[in-house]
């Protein structure tokens, strides 16, 4: 029976929240219960990095399509999700919409907000890799 007052309204950006990308993982964990037991320690953190990265992609999807962007096919997105992983770790999983273009020469070809998105994630693997210890 549906409610009187309607149906109940989410904002779209919530399903890039952790609790949406959580569940989504979670979803992904119980379909594949079975092969991740069977999995080595490292095999199964690469599944789950797997996992999250679709879940990522598919609720960034969700969200494009219940908040339309005026019908553009030209625009694009980058869709960035910084996570904790441990007290000192971050993951970063990030989702590009249409998918980048690789030229030739090897450089990357994307609209400018993907462009700025490759910057940022470039800054900052350069300033991590700055920081690393010798």
């Amino acid at each position: 029976m549906a409610d009187a007052e309607g149906p109940t309204m989410i904002d779209a950006d919530a399903l890039l929240g952790t609790n949406a990308v959580e569940a989504g993982v979670g979803a992904l964990v119980q379909r594949n219960r079975h092969h991740l037991e069977s999995m080595e320690p490292e095999e199964q953190q690469n599944a789950l990095g797997h996992w999250r990265e679709l879940a990522v992609e598919v609720l960034a999807s969700a969200r494009s399509a219940l908040v339309p962007e005026g019908g553009a096919d030209d625009v694009g997105r980058a869709v960035i999700v910084f996570e904790d992983q441990s007290e000192d770790e971050v993951s970063v999983h990030v989702t590009f919409t249409p998918q980048l273009q690789e030229l030739e020469d090897g450089a990357i070809a994307g609209t400018p907000a993907q462009i700025t998105a490759m910057s940022l994630l470039d800054s900052m693997a350069n300033a991590a890799d700055e920081e690393a210890p010798e």
